[in-house]
């Protein structure tokens, strides 16, 4: 059993054996392999440099005199392109051997006077063994907390909980390296809790529908199965708000241990974040809300246009084919495109008669004042660029920047005919209402330069359904 064990152990590394006596390579390997190592054998020097250029070996033994170059000669050149491999020279006699300041230059761990036993020469390859696994440990741990460190951006991203609970067990699960996974989290809302279970592979079994406490009850057992790790998750007064459990094929390591606890501690510290964030970004919603609402008050031909702006601007997305996410940016970059009118005198915003230039210049001033508004907030990060840019156009006639072109992001470029169009169909203080064909007929004669020509197109299809879309709009209280 132990002699297993060991062989199972001593085929996680690989010898090659280079000399020029092939007596003394197949002796070598013979011996290697009874002990459970595996071991390549090499006669000519220059091919066993390209052996070890072109494969991967963790040990080289090597005769220090050969034909038709020496063993330092094969060293040295090996110590171009390798300096992990662990050396150890063999010799005919102890007067032969290479001067102990070549084996320090060449970093050679040792060197093996031939005989005709091997267990010196075995322990020497032990010692080698216990190093290179000493150096693995150390390496997989600067890897594992070098991914740990590259994974908490995205653990810690400002996301709702559900995306944060979906990208804590997907990063553990390649972190470690293992199939299945689990995680459950229970945090307070509103109204009660709300209850979150995310699977990966087969999950842990017996674990989906089960309590917290039931859950640490059953994995705190002494008899837990070895293969699973587990930790609970807790808020900032030390609640327990989750728990996560990983199932590995074999028992885990230590190291894999002890990151999958440093993992679970940043975790805690990362669905904190999340639920303060989120109740955070809450009440700046709701505050951009009030002000949005501030707007219509102040302006009452505009109102219930943002709303109408997020609709067609949201419809428009999608019928070019946009993901989801992508389309719902563009909704709420509508919703709020003129926030920032809430810094326009009343004066200038509601005047009855016509706008002197430097009035005009003030207007144009609000795409900044809603940026202003918008990005401070990280909830709405996202939709400020879009707000800043809906006034700009193709032909880089619009404001505040005159940037024009594919220079104008997408989204942008999408507000500003959602916001054109719905402008053209309201009956304004200085302007009538257009019919939906009078109103074509102007996206059809300002496309290209005003607004994006393709995506015009799009959208004169899109308000061919002109009866579902204003009876979506009743449904939805929008108009």
């Amino acid at each position: 059993m132990r002699k297993n064990k060991r062989d199972f152990i001593n085929s996680a590394f690989t010898i090659l054996t280079l000399d020029d006596d092939p007596i003394m390579t197949a002796t070598l390997q013979s011996y290697f392999q009874i002990a459970g190592y595996h071991i390549d054998v090499e006669n000519d020097p220059y091919n066993a440099i390209e052996k070890v250029r072109n494969g991967h070996y963790d040990i080289l033994l090597l005769d220090y005199l050969m034909n038709p170059i020496c063993g330092d000669q094969v060293v040295e050149e090996i110590r171009k392109f390798d300096r992990d491999i662990f050396i150890i020279l063999l010799t005919g006699h102890k007067s032969l051997a290479p001067p102990i300041k070549t084996i320090r230059e060449l970093d050679i761990q040792g060197y093996y006077e031939k005989s005709d036993r091997f267990d010196q020469l075995e322990l020497l390859v032990e010692s080698c063994v216990k190093s290179i696994r000493q150096l693995r440990t150390i390496k997989g741990y600067q890897d594992s907390t070098a991914a740990l460190i590259e994974a908490m951006p995205q653990i810690y991203s400002l996301e709702n909980i559900n995306r944060v609970g979906e990208n804590i067990l997907n990063k553990i699960i390649e972190l470690l390296n293992c199939k299945n996974g689990f995680l459950k989290l229970n945090f307070p809302k509103d109204e009660g809790v709300e209850i979150q279970e995310f699977i990966v592979g087969e999950g842990i079994e017996g674990a989906k529908g089960m309590s917290l406490n039931a859950l640490r009850e059953r994995f705190s057992a002494e008899n837990e199965n070895e293969k699973i790790l587990h930790a609970c998750l807790h808020d900032e007064r030390a609640n327990a708000v989750g728990f996560m459990a990983l199932g590995f094929e074999h028992a885990p390591t230590i190291f894999q241990s002890q990151l999958f606890q440093l993992f679970a501690r940043q975790c805690s510290s990362a669905l904190n974040n999340s639920q303060l964030l989120s109740r955070i970004n809450k009440s700046y919603y709701e505050m951009i809300q009030v002000i949005r609402q501030m707007v219509d008050a102040k302006d009452i031909y505009t109102r219930g246009h943002s709303d109408r702006v997020a609709y067609f601007s949201y419809r428009l997305a999608n019928a070019l084919k946009k993901e989801e996410t992508f389309c719902e940016r563009v909704r709420m970059a509508g919703l709020f495109h003129d926030v920032g009118k809430i810094a326009i005198p009343d004066e200038i915003l509601i005047s009855d008669r016509k706008l002197t230039n430097e009035e005009f210049n003030i207007i144009k001033m609000h795409p900044l004042k809603s940026n202003s508004i918008l990005s401070v907030v990280s909830y709405f990060k996202e939709i400020a660029p879009i707000v800043l840019q809906h006034h700009e156009r193709i032909d880089g006639l619009g404001y505040p920047y005159g940037i024009k072109g594919e220079d104008i992001c997408e989204e942008a470029r999408i507000v500003a005919i959602a916001d054109a169009f719905d402008a053209m169909i309201s009956t304004r203080r200085y302007s009538r209402a257009l019919t939906i064909a009078e109103a074509v007929e102007q996206l059809k004669t300002y496309r290209g330069t005003q607004f994006d020509a393709q995506m015009a197109e799009v959208f004169i299809e899109v308000i061919k359904d002109w009866d579902n879309l204003t009876a979506e709009l009743e449904l939805c209280d929008k108009l």
